[in-house]
């Protein structure tokens, strides 16, 4: 307990000291995610509760059935939508952290990746027609291509490029 006590109180001084270089944009910017990653943590724990909820309902009318998709594609499409709230979070808390631009395209690219999964997931090939599973299909695959090209691309060090 002492020692997230000290963590806590050695990150309020780090807040500080770098508080007073920031220009006023990045102060504006800094505020804002810090904003953005309560909202996204309250419905992260919302979220998560609901899905909690759900499975003990579940769990306890004793409706889970192996043989019925669609109650695993509601819990799985519950699970997904808090990994996705959480991978965007994460990188909200990448950017207060190190003061790295605030769109970074990989971390943008891997949430949409994400939320297309999801939609996969909770898709109903039954009442879906072929051209909207196409589509899907289509985005998938050049949100793939786009993250591949990005997560490719290695930006030289400073240290590489000093030498």
């Amino acid at each position: 307990m002492t020692n997230k006590i000290l963590t806590l109180a050695s990150e309020f001084g780090t807040l500080r000291t770098k508080w007073k270089t920031l220009s006023l944009y990045e102060r504006f910017e800094q505020t804002i995610v810090a904003i953005l990653t309560l909202v996204i943590a309250v419905i992260i724990a919302l979220a998560g509760w609901q899905l909690l909820l759900h499975t003990l309902k579940l769990a306890g009318s004793h409706v889970i059935n192996p043989a019925d998709p669609q109650i695993f594609q509601s819990l799985f499409g519950m699970v997904l939508t808090v990994l996705i709230a959480l991978e965007f979070k994460h990188t909200l808390l990448v950017v207060k952290h190190h003061r790295r631009a605030i769109v970074q395209v990989r971390a943008v690219v891997l949430i949409a990746l994400l939320a297309l999964v999801r939609r996969f997931i909770i898709l109903d090939l039954y009442q879906t027609t072929p051209s909207v599973i196409a589509s899907l299909a289509g985005a998938t695959l050049a949100l793939g291509i786009v993250f591949w090209l990005v997560a490719s691309y290695e930006p030289r060090e400073e240290d590489e490029t000093q030498e």
